[in-house]
């Protein structure tokens, strides 16, 4: 690894932007989304057939193009995963408890 650890979605959505933020601006959103598409097929590949190096690879990968894609619709990442904070959002349980 290098540069130093991430500890929070915000401060990688903040590093994503500092980092590409007008250059994926100028792709705009449906470029970001196509990319983001074969990102997640890279890592589909990765998780069948790929190291475990390959794989932490490609989670990087898609978890950066999601941050471009969120800072793009001025989304906070951490404002939407509180959905998830109390379990299932369906039932709220820990383990989900939804037929």
């Amino acid at each position: 690894m290098t540069g130093r650890p991430v500890h929070s979605i915000a401060e990688l959505q903040a590093v994503i932007e500092a980092t590409f933020g007008a250059r994926d601006a100028a792709r705009g959103v449906p470029s970001t989304v196509a990319w983001i598409a074969e990102e997640v097929g890279e890592l589909a590949q990765a998780v069948r057939k790929g190291t475990r190096a390959e794989q932490v690879h490609e989670f990087g990968d898609v978890l950066a193009w999601v941050a471009s894609l969120a800072n793009q619709l001025d989304i906070d990442l951490t404002e939407a995963v509180q959905r998830y904070a109390a379990g299932c959002p369906r039932c709220a349980g820990i383990p989900c408890h939804c037929p």
